[in-house]
């Protein structure tokens, strides 16, 4: 291969989901961190979108090599499978021999485990790729393993990331009942100009590059012509123009080799292709459906009596930290990377620490969550964050704040009040 032509150690554009490779881009930043978030929550429950080969199978990839050994996984890429192939699935995962199980035994199989699980301190996370293929009858079914729960927390967190078919699924009336499950869905956009620049440039250092330019940015520009900021394209394309820079003994690629790649795939401009990638801010609170582009608060974010940034909330949920793919970025030494989160809904604002290591103050005293009421002043590090609330009167919550305990109780005060529960042993 073009490898020693190139002085590079390993293929830069290979199509294989590696983590090592992975460019984080705005919307692929984010998409991560809420995949992050199904750890924070006990109830985490997330949907990724995105067309074929947006990235979605590399941030999987990254998200579970970055977890804590507390955490157990359940992956399944296999979809197109029953009820029963399902659960089977995933208590294969789960390191059990199940294929002589009657569906009740696995049931009753799963839900122990989870229990256990929870029990020993340990965090339960099913990721399932390609959910798009999944019937009605199995997303049935993760419906109610998510609803396996003790009297505090559910046992189970669930990421399901697909096509954009996935969410015309979830949509559908007859599935209303898991979309209420659904904590925050995410659709993955394609890279823009600049995004598509610093992933060629990304995937090149990572391959060896050292810092040299191999593709000149004319060559880079028609890259993102044909390839419409896709990484899958890219890759493609650009795995392809090497080669042809190999073919002439080149050791760099300008517009010719890409021409080149672009003749023997025989493409044309990815806006003449039929797109349902359009780039667009699509992050879609579950919390939002209920009543659309509503203001139900503001947030302003200051320090040293100087604002920095101010927010209209709506129902939703927005996330503050350090780092850019957080809704809100407070770039301090004193803010966790995911600091805290915002919910709103018509009935309450509620703000909640994510395990930072400075934590969230209200008036002197450390609070791990808190019900939000109008002219409340939060402090994180060296910065505040004042609420003003703008619901209705009638939708206010009524009563003072009380902090939430920390979770969780034992397992034998659980047991001993009857108080852990599976699917459908009581409204959830």
């Amino acid at each position: 291969m073009y490898l020693e032509l190139f002085r590079l150690k390993e293929l830069p554009f290979r199509l294989s989901p590696d983590p090592q490779f992975l460019y984080l881009s705005k919307h692929h930043g984010r998409a991560k961190a809420y995949m992050e978030s199904t750890i924070w929550f006990t109830d985490g429950f997330v949907v990724i979108s995105g067309e074929i080969g947006s990235g979605k199978t590399t941030l999987i990839e990254s998200f579970l090599r970055e977890l804590d050994k507390d955490v157990v996984i359940a992956q399944l890429n296999q979809t197109q499978i029953s009820p029963l192939g399902f659960l089977q699935g995933v208590l294969v995962q789960f390191g059990f021999s199940p294929f002589k199980m009657n569906k009740a035994e696995l049931l009753a199989t799963v839900n122990n485990f989870l229990i256990e699980q929870y029990a020993a301190g340990r965090k339960v996370v099913l990721v399932v790729d390609e959910a798009q293929n999944l019937s009605n009858r199995v997303l049935e079914e993760i419906r109610l393993l998510s609803g396996v729960e003790t009297s505090k927390d559910k046992t189970l967190r669930i990421i399901l990331a697909g096509q954009p078919e996935l969410n015309d699924k979830l949509n559908a009336p007859e599935l209303t009942q898991l979309a209420q499950r659904i904590r925050l869905r995410f659709h993955l956009t394609p890279l823009s100009n600049e995004e598509c620049i610093a992933y060629v440039a990304h995937r090149l250092e990572v391959a060896g590059a050292e810092g040299r330019q191999i593709f000149s940015p004319d060559a880079v520009q028609l890259v993102f012509r044909y390839s419409g900021g896709v990484p899958r394209l890219i890759n493609t394309l650009c795995d392809t123009a090497m080669m042809s820079a190999f073919g002439n003994d080149k050791d760099s690629v300008d517009v010719a080799e890409v021409q080149a790649a672009i003749d023997e795939l025989q493409w044309v401009e990815y806006s003449a292709r039929t797109n349902r990638m359009a780039r667009a801010d699509m992050i879609v609170p579950v919390l939002r459906q209920v009543s659309g582009d509503t203001v139900l608060g503001r947030l302003t974010v200051a320090t040293s009596g100087r604002t920095v940034d101010e927010r209209e909330l709506h129902p939703g949920r927005i996330i503050i930290g350090r780092t850019a793919e957080n809704d809100i970025q407070i770039d301090s030494k004193y803010v966790s990377r995911h600091h805290c989160q915002v919910t709103v809904s018509l009935e309450a604002a509620i703000i909640e620490d994510l395990n930072s290591t400075n934590g969230i103050v209200l008036r002197g005293k450390r609070v791990r969550r808190h019900v939000l009421s109008d002219g409340d002043v939060i402090v994180i590090g060296q910065h505040e964050l004042r609420y003003a609330d703008a619901r209705p009167s009638r939708t206010r919550p009524g009563g003072p704040e009380t902090p939430d305990p920390s979770p969780t109780g034992s397992q034998e005060s659980l047991t001993a009040s009857g108080q852990i529960h599976g699917p459908g042993a009581g409204p959830h």
